[in-house]
């Protein structure tokens, strides 16, 4: 090859290299001044779960200031259906341009490890926002047990082996999942009797026809306060300020039955890093705000916030630790 020939395709790959640089900076100065204007038109927020629910109601508080913080609406939609399948992934297959967020619960991560099948993955195909808070799980016995204590728990399993049983909301629920998570740290044996609904389970563990329950606060809180049920400990590392006598269940010598359930907003996995930022930053100024605090606080829950970056890293903890539960413990909604 000739001189000339050389220095043809020499000019044609600097050419080349000039204009795919020029593109690339064409391209980011296009998304640095669309994130930066964003947004300039109304958010649409996906609830998944039918309205008059409390994730519903917290999801309006939170658009309501969310809406004065960004300076544009935000409006709930309620997506129902399939456990909270079918608005998860409505907002999976969205554009990534931050008009179209999720407000998730912990079923999320729950029914993603029990259901096979999703037309979503929870961990490849969303971005996370923002975490705002969490509720921890209660452990709660009838009060026919006569027990106070978890490790009076303990000592009674030990004691009547074979002889115990949780109830819970129905397979694949948070309290279904806790009490097979008690079971795996404690190597307690305790059979599950689902029901369809709190409501059902409550009423046969105050009678004494179950015996334990992995409750959350709102459902189990007026029965605690009526003394109809004994309150054994905290799910998870800490003591909770509602019940700042009531120990957790590591204090109690049960490590790492960190449950709880949680509410946060996802995005679309292609959703532009400045645009997840941005609305991070407003989620957690609004997430601070008393109308939530209070909020938050009917439910028997905190405010906990922080960067995307640590929202994922609790996804993915959770994915996997409810993905192994259920592999070894052979569990199924069915």
């Amino acid at each position: 090859m000739g001189n000339f020939a050389v220095q043809g395709l020499k000019m044609k790959t600097m050419l080349g290299l000039i204009k795919a640089c020029l593109f690339g900076g064409l391209l980011l100065s296009g998304m640095l001044t669309f994130a930066q204007h964003f947004p300039s038109k109304p958010i649409t927020m996906i609830v998944p779960f039918v309205p008059g629910g409390g994730t519903d109601s917290i999801a309006r508080d939170v658009a309501k200031l969310l809406s004065e913080r960004l300076e544009q609406p935000v409006i709930v939609e309620n997506k129902g259906g399939g456990g909270g399948a079918i608005g998860a992934n409505f907002v999976a297959k969205a554009s990534g341009d931050g008009y179209t967020l999720l407000f998730a619960t912990s079923t999320f991560v729950t029914n993603s490890s029990l259901e096979e099948g999703l037309p979503f993955d929870a961990d490849k195909d969303f971005a996370p926002v923002a975490l705002i808070g969490k509720g921890p799980i209660l452990i709660v016995s009838t009060k026919k047990l006569g027990l106070k204590s978890l490790q009076d728990l303990l000592a009674y399993a030990k004691k009547n082996p074979q002889s115990l049983n949780f109830c819970s909301a129905g397979n694949g629920s948070i309290n279904h999942l806790s009490g097979e998570l008690f079971k795996a740290k404690t190597g307690v044996s305790m059979a599950h009797i689902p029901y369809k609904g709190s409501g059902p389970a409550t009423i046969d563990l105050i009678a004494g026809r179950t015996q334990v329950f992995f409750s959350t606060v709102p459902t189990i809180l007026p029965f605690i306060k009526q003394n109809s049920v004994d309150l054994l400990a905290i799910a998870g590392n800490k003591r909770m300020g509602l019940f700042p006598g009531t120990p957790s269940s590591e204090e109690s010598g049960v490590k790492d039955l960190d449950v709880s359930t949680w509410w946060g907003i996802l995005a679309p996995v292609n959703t532009p890093k400045l645009i997840v930022d941005k609305l991070n930053a407003a989620i957690n100024d609004v997430a601070n705000k008393e109308l939530i605090k209070e909020r938050f606080a009917s439910e028997g829950a905190f405010i906990q916030v922080g960067s995307p970056q640590e929202f994922q890293q609790t996804l993915r903890k959770e994915l996997a630790m409810w993905k192994g539960l259920v592999k070894s413990a052979g569990l199924s909604m069915n």
